[in-house]
């Protein structure tokens, strides 16, 4: 079954994946005409922790809202940041809460248990699939070797115990190869009921 990546980057590893109709920023995920699940990864800047300093396009928060009505239509999952306002803009349960009208729920992750080296804690919004039709979710513990860090926020000082380097602007975006993997694989159990 095929599988709509919506909003990846240019380099994303999704087009190194078999199965998937890749849009990224030349194709304008916009343009997609439906009719399969989709894995969704929404510009997230304008939506973030730190959106108050974010400089996003005038339409880039509505990209966001595209993705979510795209999720709710044809099923699968939408990816956003762990403090994304989307959430609530859109009505969209937190974990642990249930689902909506849609019968959409959300999910917890943390992307170094894909090989992230970063933490990346993550929200998945996932619609058509409960919650045993998951695949098996990798588990790692202890401490990422690296960290999210935007200037001084969220990093302990150099040289102080704990301190870990800060993963650059690209790998902070990239999705890790075995999240994709997981994604794609979320998506294709994902089914929508048509109503009659």
């Amino acid at each position: 079954m095929t599988v709509a990546v919506l909003f990846a980057r240019a380099d994303s590893v999704y087009k190194t994946l078999p199965g998937c109709d890749v849009f990224d920023i030349e194709r304008d995920a916009r343009t997609w005409g439906g009719g399969c699940p989709v894995v969704a990864h929404p510009p997230c800047r304008a939506w973030g922790r730190l959106a108050h300093m974010a400089n996003p396009r005038p339409d880039e928060k509505d990209l966001a809202r595209f993705a979510v009505r795209q999720v709710r239509e044809f099923g699968g999952v939408l990816e956003h940041p762990n403090a994304s306002k989307l959430w609530a803009d859109q009505r969209l349960p937190m974990p642990g809460k249930g689902k909506d009208e849609f019968s959409g729920w959300t999910l917890a992750i943390t992307q170094h248990w894909f090989g992230h080296r970063a933490e990346k804690k993550t929200l998945l919004y996932i619609v058509g699939c409960e919650t045993w039709e998951v695949p098996a979710i990798p588990m790692q513990l202890g401490d990422a070797s690296h960290v999210i860090s935007t200037g001084s926020t969220n990093h302990i000082p150099f040289g102080q115990p704990g301190w870990r380097p800060a993963v650059s602007h690209a790998e902070r975006e990239h999705t890790p190869p075995a999240l994709a993997a997981w994604l794609v694989e979320l998506a294709r159990r994902c089914k929508v009921k048509v109503a009659a």
